[in-house]
């Protein structure tokens, strides 16, 4: 069997080619998965997204009457696909639970060692051969506070790190981690967090509940000179409301590694064409800001999981076997 993988960069091209040889042969594609893109999918029974693949009900229409009968996400995150439908229409899907949380924690503190001693703004002085101080003073981690919104994996890596600086720790989410107790975290009500942190780093899930989760009233609720960082879905954070304080001269750095609009920007060059959206736009011109495009779990260690556990749910879906992945079953249990 063939099978289709949509949006792979070209690092992933031979990853996957590898770990798919011996089972199934696999033919890797850098589009897409859109409502332009899915009938390229007709004929294929298995297909592979990515993490910023459109997976409404027209595409997922769109695939199940091209004989398309399972979805193999290559990402933990799943708020971009129509669960109901994709069960209404009998289609199996399956996603990636876990990988690498250290790969994210690390970049989330790549982001915020960035945005606090300005390293962007002093690379490109220095390209200039402006080797001037004057702009680029930052502060000490040690002593102050970190606020991690989201303990789980990847908070708690996060937080271990935040522990090595020497930092206090306050943390939120449903439930508390064993772990994050034992390094002296404080589990506190969201808006003490934010009006005491000195960092506030965003690691929850998209859902329904966390959209928006730093809106209009919790950026007001933060420290003037507070460091934002957002590593996990751009929907986490009201970017329009973020503009507005930015403009106001609000937080001395914020680094997004994902933006709630990134589908059909994020991950594709668009040097050439320019951008219509006038929010990420006017984002990006913040000297105090540094924007990249959902890498922070873009390392050998974690796209080899990534890779490996897509694998592994094809065989399983193959073998009619129901995996820890699965989040809509096949209706019937039919061996290929």
């Amino acid at each position: 069997m063939e099978i289709l993988a949509f949006g792979v960069q070209a690092d992933e091209k031979p990853m996957i080619e590898k770990a798919f040889e011996g089972h199934h042969d696999v033919r890797c594609l850098d589009v897409f998965l859109t409502e332009d893109t899915a009938p390229i999918a007709a004929g294929y029974e298995i297909i592979s997204t990515s993490v910023n693949a459109i997976l409404d009900h027209r595409v997922l229409q769109t695939l199940a009457a091209g004989g398309t009968q399972m979805i193999a996400q290559r990402s933990t995150g799943f708020n971009n696909i129509d669960l109901e439908v994709a069960e209404r229409l009998g289609l199996t899907v399956a996603r990636v639970s876990y990988y690498s949380p250290y790969s994210v924690a690390e970049f989330a503190w790549t982001l915020a060692m960035a945005v606090n001693r300005r390293i962007v703004r002093a690379s490109n002085r220095t390209r200039d051969f402006d080797f001037r101080l004057d702009g680029l003073m930052g502060r000490d981690m040690r002593g102050r506070t970190a606020g991690v919104l989201g303990t789980g994996k990847i908070g708690e890596a996060f937080a271990r790190i935040a522990h090595g600086f020497g930092m206090r720790l306050l943390g939120w989410d449903v439930a508390e981690n064993p772990a994050c107790v034992e390094l002296g975290m404080e589990y506190v009500e969201k808006d003490r967090l934010l009006a005491e942190a000195d960092l506030v780093t965003l690691h929850v899930p998209l859902l329904p509940a966390t959209h928006h989760i730093i809106d209009a009233a919790a950026l007001k609720a933060m420290k003037d000179d507070a460091l934002l960082i957002n590593s996990s879905r751009g929907g986490l954070v009201d970017t329009e409301a973020l503009v507005t304080e930015l403009r106001a001269g609000r937080f001395a750095g914020v680094g997004l590694d994902v933006y709630e609009a990134e589908a059909g920007l994020f991950f594709l060059d668009r040097s050439l064409a320019g951008v219509e959206d006038d929010t990420l736009a006017r984002l990006v011109t913040f000297p105090n800001v540094v924007v990249t495009s959902h890498q922070a779990y873009y390392t050998t260690d974690a796209v080899g999981q990534i890779i490996d556990t897509t694998v592994q749910n094809v065989l399983d879906y193959t073998r009619g076997r129901r995996g820890e992945n699965v989040l809509v079953p096949r209706l019937t249990s039919r061996a290929s």
